[in-house]
């Protein structure tokens, strides 16, 4: 007896089946990631990027010289974004080394010149799996991203020499300090952003440490006493500027 067998069915792609398939297959496994913006002209984290690069720059500065001198800060040479940040930033350093600031070389014992090398801010975008194809025939397969890396930097350098004031003789050889700061998001498929680098971490120990100074905080609620009951406080009557008392 012969037997017989039904021949198995073929299965014809066609660019609409891929295509659905491809989409089915990126919707399992990829996530999706929302890019934030800022209504204001820069982003926070931008600002923090630059600020906290200009603060490692003057961290590498060796300020203990200028004690008891007085120190004339020239700025005409400085020209860069957040140039008051940085020019407040090195006032704060002159002043905490125990220099005093003057306000004209001629009275100065100490012409403290300052430039900007580059400030600023970078960003790169990184990812690993498969980039967006677009093939004949109107087929296009997705981009899908199985991890992902958002970096941002921050470029902070500076050079800063200090002269007699008297002589303009150089004190020293000065010189030039570099510094970087970054925040990375890092995604995988899709999910995040979890994220590192020096900005996450100064935000932590900044937002998380035990403040050594005594908060007072002001009450949620407003209120005043009225003259009548301020006679009887503890602290007696209201003084006014005028010097009636009420």
């Amino acid at each position: 007896m012969e037997q017989f067998s039904l021949p198995r069915p073929r299965v014809r792609w066609r660019s609409g089946n891929v295509t659905i398939v491809v989409g089915l297959i990126s919707v399992c496994f990829v996530g999706c990631a929302q890019t934030k913006t800022s209504s204001t002209a820069r982003t926070g984290v931008e600002q923090l990027l630059i600020s906290s690069s200009v603060d490692q720059v003057l961290d590498q500065v060796h300020w203990e010289p200028l004690r008891e001198k007085k120190v004339f800060l020239d700025e005409k040479y400085i020209d860069c974004v957040d140039k008051a940040y940085v020019i407040g930033s090195i006032r704060h350093r002159i002043a905490h080394s125990g220099g005093r600031l003057v306000a004209k070389v001629d009275a100065a014992d100490i012409v403290l010149e300052v430039r900007s090398g580059g400030v600023g801010t970078d960003s790169s975008d990184m990812f690993v799996g498969m980039p967006g194809i677009t093939l004949p025939g109107m087929l296009s397969l997705p981009e899908v991203r199985l991890l992902a890396r958002q970096t941002q930097t921050g470029t902070a350098k500076l050079g800063i020499v200090a002269y007699d004031a008297k002589t303009m003789r150089v004190l020293g050889e000065g010189g030039v300090s570099l510094s970087q700061s970054t925040n990375n998001n890092w995604f995988f498929l899709g999910a995040g952003p979890y994220t590192n680098g020096t900005i996450p971490r100064e935000v932590q120990r900044s937002t998380t440490l035990d403040s050594q100074v005594d908060r007072k905080e002001l009450p949620i609620q407003v209120s005043f006493n009225s003259p009548t009951e301020a006679e009887h406080s503890p602290t007696g009557p209201i003084q006014f500027t005028s010097g009636v008392r009420q």
